[in-house]
């Protein structure tokens, strides 16, 4: 039977601005099951990121809860989240601004040791950054050197060889290929799944990209506009999407074969503000698919079959 080690519950996080609060994560709920990923997808802004943050308490709530192995999070003192912290890590999205660019690859990696306290001596520190190395496949040659001096594959192996010092059991992947080459993603990402396999983590994967989505996830949960719209395993995502906004983010996915007829979702409209964001459905002003009700009346996350859920009051079959 499987296990959740995190559960998100109700989960909001606003933020004041000139013009008012900004609902940048707007009451969402999803589990993870210990040893698997679940991939967080949507365009810019709709409040990916800040959700990963928010998890880890990065950024403080705005409200709701988060369960990490039955536990909330939220309610912890400084000592609990110092214990947190150990166990659950970040590898951000820029390889290149999240390192220091006046420590060599062995202090970067080995400073999670120092700032956690951990009592070994210097060589037993040594040794462990090399194994790290070893781990992400870092050269040991390259272990006086800085991260200027290397490319961003690189970097971000420095960035995961960090990640997994302190042994954690939960990961954060904010967009961790996107900067980098098409060649590069690939074995960044194979080492993400087999370093998963290996010390049987569990992942919150971030990306605006289906494609390499598909590629990592066991489930999938796709945001609009700090709400999840559809949430179930990757492959049903793939084969029949039910959210029109996932329709659309399936449809810019590239394909290899020119002469396939698919039909491409082109959507109209503007993203509202999140700002006071509209009544009703988020998405009604860009819907193909949209109906009267949808204007005013928010739609919830409801399942459709067993482990698939959507927010739609069209494929709940809610007329108006």
């Amino acid at each position: 039977m499987t296990e959740k080690l995190l559960e998100v519950k109700n989960l909001k996080k606003y933020f004041k601005t000139a013009k008012g609060l900004l609902h940048a994560v707007d009451d969402i709920n999803f589990s993870i099951n210990k040893g698997e990923t679940l991939g967080l997808v949507g365009e810019s802004g709709c409040g990916k990121s800040t959700t990963g943050r928010v998890v880890l308490r990065l950024l403080e709530a705005s409200g709701g809860e988060v369960l990490f192995n039955g536990e909330d999070i939220l309610q912890y003192n400084k000592k609990q989240m110092s214990a947190f912290r150990e166990n659950a890590q970040i590898v951000f999205q820029d390889p290149f601004a999240s390192l220091n660019p006046r420590m060599s690859v062995s202090e970067i990696i080995a400073e999670p040791f120092i700032i956690n306290k951990k009592s070994m001596s210097k060589t037993e520190r040594y040794q462990k950054v090399k194994k790290l190395m070893e781990t992400v496949g870092l050269a040991s040659r390259l272990e006086n050197t800085y991260p200027h001096e290397l490319d961003g594959g690189r970097r971000q192996r420095i960035g995961i060889a960090r990640a997994l010092a302190l042994n954690p059991s939960f990961i954060v992947q904010d967009e961790p290929v996107s900067a980098l080459d098409v060649s590069i993603q690939a074995q960044i990402l194979n080492l993400m799944e087999d370093l998963q396999k290996e010390f049987g983590l569990t992942y919150l994967f971030i990306s605006h990209d289906l494609s390499v989505i598909k590629h990592v996830s066991n489930n999938i949960a796709v945001m609009y506009l700090g709400k999840i719209v559809e949430m179930t395993d990757f492959s049903s995502i793939f084969k029949d999407p039910l959210h029109p906004y996932t329709k659309a983010l399936l449809s810019a996915i590239p394909i290899p074969n020119v002469d396939d007829d698919l039909e491409r979702i082109l959507l109209e409209g503007d993203v509202p503000s999140p700002i006071a964001p509209p009544p009703g459905c988020r998405f009604y002003g860009r819907c193909f698919m949209r109906k009267d009700i949808c204007k005013d009346v928010t739609p919830e996350l409801l399942q459709v079959s067993e482990g698939r859920y959507c927010a739609c009051h069209v494929v709940h079959g809610q007329d108006g």
